[in-house]
């Protein structure tokens, strides 16, 4: 009969998931990964499979938390749907502004090692990216309905609008725009979005 594990496999993949985020995934050993979690390398294998597996794991996971924070902070009601977007876009832009060790996003960094030779990768980061373009396009269609925003758009394509927006602050906080560049990038986006006609 196999033996219970007794370490807690949540926090193992938290820290392999800081590792892989602070060295990237060639950059990060097998060595480092038993060092970071402090199992050794039978432990590592038996529990998790191989390196891409782990990383994988780890990928998912992350992915998964970003997803159902999204939809946490913009799902809602109609009448307030235009500034849970607003609250969604300045969070992000201050949690870039606030990365003074340009530590970047994990998403981007695996995105753009990983994607281009690895499928899996690749996979997740697309059903990410569209899991997260639905729930701006719900908020946004939302906001619409409240009149907060014009009703004679494509929600999806201003989420598409959005989206770009967002992952575009994240790449240039990981270059160093400062920060006043990132909030003010973050305003001109909601500033652009179609506002319904005034009589």
């Amino acid at each position: 009969m196999a033996r219970p594990r007794s370490f807690d496999e949540a926090a193992v993949l938290r820290t392999a998931r800081d590792q892989f985020w602070e060295t990237g995934y060639a950059g990060t050993k097998v060595d480092d990964l038993a060092a970071a979690t402090g199992l050794g390398k039978g432990s590592l294998y038996g529990a998790f499979g191989d390196k891409h597996a782990l990383y994988l794991r780890v990928f998912d996971h992350h992915c998964a938390e970003m997803a159902e924070s999204t939809r946490r902070q913009l799902d809602g009601p109609d009448d307030t749907a235009y500034a849970r977007l607003s609250g969604h876009v300045h969070a992000i832009a201050e949690s870039v502004a606030a990365d003074q060790a340009r530590r970047g996003c994990l998403i981007a960094k695996s995105t753009a090692e990983c994607a281009e030779h690895d499928e899996a990768v690749a996979a997740r980061s697309r059903r990410l990216f569209e899991d997260i373009q639905d729930h701006l396009t719900t908020c946004i269609a939302g906001a619409q309905r409240a009149g907060d925003l014009a009703g004679d758009q494509d929600p999806a394509r201003l989420a598409g609008l959005v989206l770009a927006v967002l992952r575009g602050l994240e790449a240039l906080g990981k270059g160093g725009v400062a920060p006043a560049g990132i909030r003010a990038i973050a305003e001109t986006a909601l500033a652009v979005l179609p506002k319904p006609v005034k009589d």
